[in-house]
């Protein structure tokens, strides 16, 4: 059972550009430009793809403005329903990827924070629950099996089947992959913008959110047209293009099935977009 966050919200680090929204448009910390990146479902090459483009704005950027700290914030979701999870969090974890280089080559001098979303969390359950988290198999579970090399069919009752797979998967997963997945952030704040996955409780104050509404809310927090102590920035619910609204930014594009990894740009009051896109078959 996911317990109530306390002090989920504190800032990574003070925001110099004052109060939160409130008559003025919301600001990044000055000196700073983040990036969000949305859901990445074991869309590799699209992350890779998405992380070069960041790295070209960030120079270009440094090169109109002056130096700029780099800020990569990942919403979540980087298993399931894609083919690589498993190259996902090796390479997001800090591993090599098959050109051998890490992300610290990849994002030189960037801060980064990876927020938890609702499939780690299953995949997590699932490893320690199998029976509770049968879910994680029909939504996107058997891609990231596959992933590890693992068979995602057996013989006997479904019961046992997840029995065994949970077994399998938890003696394929390298020590520092469950580490990364164990260490996922819920939460981060920069400025004026909150970072979650999901999206927060309406009307509750965020120091108060649940952990539950931070990787699973959708429809009380979509349909919500009131203002947020922060502007929140997520992913979790697919909208056809990144939705800048002047209460929350939804940032999932869909990437598994559209071919198309987005993320927003926040630096001073100016809100950008970038992508990465599959290249259309023949």
């Amino acid at each position: 059972m996911l317990n109530r966050l306390r002090a989920a919200f504190r800032p990574a680090r003070p925001a110099p550009d004052g109060d939160p929204p409130g008559g003025r448009k919301p600001r990044a910390p000055a000196g700073h430009v983040l990036y969000a990146v949305g859901d990445v479902h074991g869309e590799l090459g699209l992350l890779r793809q998405l992380l070069d483009t960041i790295v070209q704005d960030h120079a270009a950027l440094a090169a109109r403005h002056g130096p700029l700290t780099p800020v990569l914030i990942m919403l979540g979701d980087y298993v399931d329903r894609g083919p690589d999870s498993r190259g996902v969090i090796d390479l997001l974890r800090g591993g090599a990827d098959a050109t051998g280089r890490t992300l610290d080559d990849l994002l030189p001098g960037f801060a980064r924070h990876y927020l938890r979303g609702n499939h780690e969390q299953t995949m997590l359950d699932f490893l320690s629950d199998p029976m509770a988290a049968l879910r994680w198999l029909d939504f996107g579970g058997l891609a990231t099996l596959r992933s590890y090399g693992l068979p995602v069919v057996l013989e006997g009752a479904p019961v046992l089947q997840a029995q065994a797979l949970s077994e399998a998967l938890d003696a394929q997963l390298p020590p520092s992959h469950r580490r990364f997945l164990e260490g996922l952030e819920y939460s981060v704040v920069h400025g004026d913008y909150a970072f979650v996955h999901a999206g927060i409780r309406p009307g509750v104050p965020l120091e108060e959110q649940m952990a539950e509404d931070l990787l699973w809310i959708r429809a009380p927090f979509m349909l919500d047209e009131g203002p947020h102590e922060k502007v929140i920035v997520h992913g979790h619910t697919i909208v056809p293009d990144v939705d800048i609204l002047p209460q929350r930014i939804a940032v999932d594009t869909g990437a598994y099935r559209s071919g198309r990894l987005s993320a927003v740009v926040l630096h001073g009051a100016d809100v950008r977009i970038l992508d990465a896109r599959r290249p259309a078959p023949l």
